[in-house]
């Protein structure tokens, strides 16, 4: 369907089921709806939840565990809005795909770098981070649109500045 407006939701590899609750609980889904959004598509990792699949004339929800890298890559290309956890393999794929992302960090893991990254990028307006209790408010009231686009690095000019540092002359 060409008027789609998709949300895909990811967990990788981990097992994130409150995330997954969250985003598959009625208040969540009927503001996703509100927001315009056609489909929700969860991929859950190896969590024991499963939500309830279903297709109305508005809505749909969709999820499965795992695909290949590739099929994953095409899932946050269609989609509209990413909502991440915080694992950052997920956020750089996301980013590089330019689409406005929302991380929704595991509280259990609080003290971790997954934190600190989500962190830094929200602060550097990147994206949006919350954890599973403010999901539903950061929908209704966060300004997506305001993200900005995360340029990637330049290789290029580290291997200048050590081949500078070095003494080694560039052949070009």
């Amino acid at each position: 369907m060409a008027d789609e407006k998709i949300v895909f939701a990811t967990v990788g590899s981990t097992s994130f089921d409150r995330l997954v609750e969250t985003l598959t609980s009625k208040p969540v889904l009927n503001v996703l709806e509100r927001l315009g959004f056609t489909k929700l598509v969860v991929q859950i990792g190896r969590g024991k939840y499963e939500p309830e699949c279903f297709k109305k004339k508005s809505f749909a929800l969709e999820f499965y565990r795992y695909k290949v890298k590739d099929s994953l890559k095409d899932d946050m290309s269609r989609a509209s809005l990413i909502i991440s956890h915080a694992g950052a393999g997920c956020i750089t794929e996301s980013l590089e795909l330019c689409k406005p992302l929302i991380v929704v960090v595991n509280e259990k893991l609080m003290d971790n770098h997954q934190f600190e990254l989500a962190r830094q990028l929200a602060k550097d307006e990147h994206l949006v981070y919350c954890i599973c209790d403010d999901l539903k408010d950061v929908l209704e009231k966060k300004d997506l649109s305001c993200l900005k686009r995360l340029i990637p690095g330049d290789p290029k000019v580290f291997g200048n500045f050590l081949d500078n540092f070095m003494g080694v002359k560039s052949v070009k």
